[in-house]
């Protein structure tokens, strides 16, 4: 089964706890796959679901969970300066416009990383975040960048990363363990 039928599996079982606005999927750790689903009935709410669609109790994996699921997003936001569209195509009048030396490795290394991004949806782990993270950098270095703005970006966003955990916690649509 694929992911897109997993989480159209888990959007029905959650549904019986209330209006389903959307549900990403992580792995926290190696072959233990969570699923972070908001509700917004009056006000929003979360709940973490395990593969089988029960609800998951434990703090600590909610936490994981919503942690993972906020760091990849995170990365996809600000990989290759945010908007890798318009980047490549930047890339590509430059190459055609003034065809410096390196331009191709910096066009090759803005495709590879659009292609690890990839279309939603996806599933959130810490391979993901490596990939997005090396794949960045790789682009930063072809650019001829010396420190990574991308790793400074995130480190920096590590307090909003924090406030979405606490958030998913004060909002959690069950007493937690």
């Amino acid at each position: 089964m694929g992911l897109e039928a997993d989480l159209e599996r888990i959007a029905a079982a959650a549904a019986a706890h209330g209006r389903v606005t959307a549900v990403l999927a992580a792995e926290p750790a190696s072959s233990l796959r969570r699923y972070l689903v908001a509700f917004d009935d009056e006000e929003r709410r979360w709940l973490v679901l395990d593969d089988d669609g029960a609800v998951v109790t434990a703090r600590d994996e909610v936490r994981d969970t919503a942690s993972m699921v906020a760091m990849c997003e995170l990365a996809e936001d600000l990989a290759g300066g945010g908007d890798l569209e318009r980047l490549r195509a930047e890339l590509s009048r430059v190459r055609i416009v003034e065809q410096p030396p390196g331009i191709e490795e910096a066009e090759d290394a803005a495709l590879a990383l659009e292609r690890l991004l990839g279309a939603p949806p996806r599933l959130a782990t810490p391979a993901f975040l490596d990939g997005v993270g090396a794949a960045t950098v790789a682009l930063e270095r072809a650019l001829g960048e010396t420190t990574s703005p991308f790793s400074s970006a995130i480190r920096g966003a590590s307090g909003a990363v924090d406030e979405f955990v606490r958030e998913v916690e004060r909002d959690y649509g069950v007493p937690l363990d």
